[in-house]
């Protein structure tokens, strides 16, 4: 490869270039050499050859970091290789980060709740727990959220997206932990256990749940009334007696209901369905309750 001649030969290109200064001087018709300069070492890249220089190095990187394989060209790309589990990352710092779901390590603290994190980012997020921050807003309903992935799954609500569907029923999810969990149905799996009872539960978040009829605690309490519940879904149902809110409506008759199970229950009126049957006189009802009713008329 040819070397670039440089426009300015008093200057050296950059700190590993030494020049050597021949430099010859016309006078009077005749060449008179001047006594040879010792090298000459530059400490600063003259700013005239800076882009030039930059470019120059980007390009012979680029050759060097290409091969041609069938007349194709392939960037290789250095790849940094978890010897634990073998993840490839494109960066160290990446693997650096990864060794510590083996390590457990956990260097970044809040200091508010004490509570560790593996990586600087994973502490900013919580720490919008205790300042309430939630920069993310849904340009919809104007809800606001903490990361802008929980925007992005909440958004799902307004597009009825659910990317992620169950290769065994083809039931599909909105977010792939709720898909995670579904597919317990399929493989029984029930990996979550009451330490009281010993029932076992598909999700941690059930199980969370279940403890509070043994702990009975009810942290959900109505600003309102004061009534207090386990789940917050409980409560959000129970709002809409104050608030007067029927989302659930019934395709055929226009008729509104605040909870989806009193729907499902109308439901059977228009299919005539009645899933429950007394086990004496083979009388079926649409509802458990009226079937636990008549059969108190056998006894």
């Amino acid at each position: 490869m040819r070397r670039r001649k440089n426009p300015h030969p008093k200057r050296a290109v950059n700190a590993r270039t030494v020049l050597k200064c021949d430099i010859l001087e016309e006078r009077g018709g005749e060449e008179e050499e001047k006594e040879e300069q010792p090298p000459v070492l530059c400490l600063k890249i003259p700013d005239e050859d800076e882009v030039v220089f930059e470019i120059f190095e980007q390009k012979e990187m680029r050759k060097e970091m290409t091969t041609t394989t069938k007349g194709v060209k392939r960037k290789k790309t250095q790849q940094h290789e978890c010897d634990v589990c073998e993840k490839v990352f494109g960066y160290s710092s990446q693997l650096a980060v990864h060794m510590r779901t083996h390590t457990n390590e956990r260097p970044y603290e809040c200091g508010v709740c004490e509570k560790r994190f593996r990586d600087s980012y994973a502490l900013k997020i919580h720490m919008r727990i205790h300042t309430n921050e939630k920069p993310y807003e849904c340009d919809v309903c104007k809800k606001r959220f903490r990361t802008s992935s929980d925007l992005k799954t909440h958004m799902r609500i307004h597009t009825k997206e659910k990317p992620y569907e169950c290769d065994v029923c083809e039931k599909r999810f909105s977010e792939s932990s709720n898909l995670q969990s579904h597919m317990r149905i399929h493989t029984n799996e029930n990996p979550y256990e009451c330490d009281v009872c010993e029932k076992r539960f598909t999700t941690s978040g059930n199980l969370t749940n279940h403890m509070r009829i043994h702990t009975n605690e009810k942290p959900y309490e109505c600003d309102v009334c004061d009534k207090a519940f386990r789940q917050l879904g409980n409560l959000k149902v129970h709002m809409r007696i104050h608030t007067n809110e029927k989302p659930h409506e019934c395709d055929v008759c226009e008729m509104k209901f605040r909870h989806s199970n009193a729907l499902k229950t109308h439901m059977r009126i228009h299919t005539n369905e009645k899933p429950y049957e007394c086990d004496v006189c083979e009388m079926k009802f649409r509802q458990y309750g009226t079937l636990q009713s008549h059969k108190r008329t056998h006894n």
